[in-house]
């Protein structure tokens, strides 16, 4: 029980901006139980999000909209949005595959980065915006960040580091496929709730089968930034079909 303590507290000082004044030992176990708490941070920063939207409900939409997109940033510490940024400098520089890594490496961002940050923010502001002028059921904020954070568990346990060092690879030496497995059953809970959760881990895991396979023809393998830039780009791949489904579906029959 002290180790999941461990562990979740280990996540939530590595996830997010929220102080804990308390050192975490950085043991297998409590790595282990900090993976699991992935999604289970993800629904604590879903919480805060949708008390958000509450407590501005006479507030413009888009004014909303961005005041969530705001705070969603600020909870993370903007962590992942780095992954995202120096992907897309090396990506953007067409360069072999070792300069490409050097350009990961630089912690100056270039100019694919910086037109990746604001694309991605852009397009979340946005979708955020048209799921509140829709005024789709406010669980989907509790389950994007919650699935968006274990798409990057997903990846992290599941596919190869390309260097045997570095936070990813010391993780990885600590996991396996039951903490992915288990990462999800808090989400399985609210899916009893929620039926549509359900489509969502299925087409969150189609997301990880594709990140896996382009990081592994891309880069041989992954580093912490792939797994923050699998995190980002889960929640917008996540937020995209949940905008698909509220603007095309007349009559939902996942219940949504």
């Amino acid at each position: 029980m002290k180790n999941a303590l461990f562990g979740v507290l280990l996540t939530l000082q590595f996830l997010t901006r929220i102080p804990i004044p308390i050192a975490a030992p950085w043991t297998p176990d409590t790595r282990r139980w900090a993976v699991r708490a992935y999604p289970l941070v993800g629904l604590m920063i879903g919480s805060v999000l949708a008390l958000t939207v509450f407590a501005m409900h006479n507030v413009p939409t888009p004014i909303t909209a961005l005041a969530v997109l705001s705070v969603w940033v600020a909870l993370s510490g903007g962590l992942h949005l780095d992954g995202v940024m120096d992907i897309a400098d090396a990506l953007g520089s067409n360069q072999p595959l070792a300069r490409r890594w050097e350009i990961m490496k630089d912690p100056q961002i270039g100019s694919f980065g910086m037109l990746a940050l604001v694309f991605l923010l852009a397009w979340k502001a946005v979708l955020v915006w048209a799921l509140l002028t829709y005024q789709a059921p406010l669980w989907w904020l509790l389950v994007v960040p919650a699935l968006g954070r274990w798409a990057g568990v997903a990846l992290l346990v599941l596919t190869p580091c390309a260097k045997q060092q570095g936070m990813a690879w010391s993780w990885q030496q600590s996991l396996s496929g039951q903490d992915v497995a288990l990462a999800l059953v808090p989400l399985a809970l609210i899916a009893l709730l929620a039926p549509a959760v359900v489509v969502l881990m299925l087409t969150v895991t189609v997301f990880v089968v594709l990140m896996r396979w382009l990081m592994l023809r891309l880069f041989n393998g992954i580093n912490g930034d792939m797994v923050g830039a699998t995190i980002e780009g889960g929640e917008l791949w996540l937020l995209i079909l949940l905008w698909s489904w509220w603007q095309f579906a007349t009559v939902s029959p996942l219940g949504i």
